[in-house]
């Protein structure tokens, strides 16, 4: 399934809140990175010992086949643990006590620095279109959209993702997108501490 970026803009708001690491997802992520690693060599001494022309492109169909079903299990993994996060986060915002108290739309001038990815805005919007797992969606339209809302925590980690849109897959794989992003943020400042600080991501895709 082809896609294209349409759109991705970034928009902010503070809000000092609990923000998670995403340990969990670097862990999943690493495992079956492994195993494509190593199925690939697997495959790939299959395909030089092979001197066959006809069974060479039976190997390279079949090891395309079988990246594609990896996927998809990488993909089944992902979904129980976003389910996993999201569960440790909504349960440690009801039991953490002396949770700071929530800041709302505050002026710039009070930034001492934004919050901000390695790379700036275009290193975030391409490696969240390289993440987006798009064979799990099954468009009901061409253009699909979702406003991702994410914490970005002291020490720059990423935690609270939430996605609200029409489409529950999107928004899931977007949440999921955002857990994976590879680069931790550089905090916000404010009067010369770091703080927490919520960003608001309109997302937008078109799908042909």
């Amino acid at each position: 399934m082809s896609k294209k970026l349409v759109y991705l803009i970034l928009l902010m708001c503070a809000n000092f809140f609990f923000a998670q690491q995403n340990d969990e997802f670097r862990s999943a992520k690493d495992y079956f990175d492994y195993q494509r690693f190593m199925l690939n060599n697997e495959f790939k001494k299959k395909f030089d010992n092979e001197k066959n022309i006809d069974q060479k492109i039976a190997i390279k169909r079949d090891f395309s086949e079988f990246m594609v079903k990896l996927d998809s299990i990488q993909n089944t993994a992902f979904i129980g643990t976003l389910i996993k996060v999201k569960n440790r986060e909504d349960l440690e915002k009801i039991t953490v006590k002396n949770l700071p108290e929530l800041h709302l739309n505050p002026k710039k001038e009070d930034l001492n620095k934004e919050a901000q990815y390695p790379g700036g805005f275009e290193m975030l919007r391409k490696q969240v279109a390289d993440l987006f797992y798009t064979d799990s969606v099954l468009p009901d339209q061409k253009l699909l959209k979702a406003n991702v809302v994410f914490v970005v925590g002291k020490d720059g980690s990423i935690g609270n993702v939430h996605a609200e849109g029409d489409n529950f897959t999107f928004n899931r794989q977007a949440e999921i997108a955002m857990y994976l992003l590879p680069e931790k943020f550089s905090p916000a400042i404010i009067n010369g501490t770091a703080v927490r600080y919520r960003f608001r991501l309109p997302l937008s895709m078109t799908f042909d």
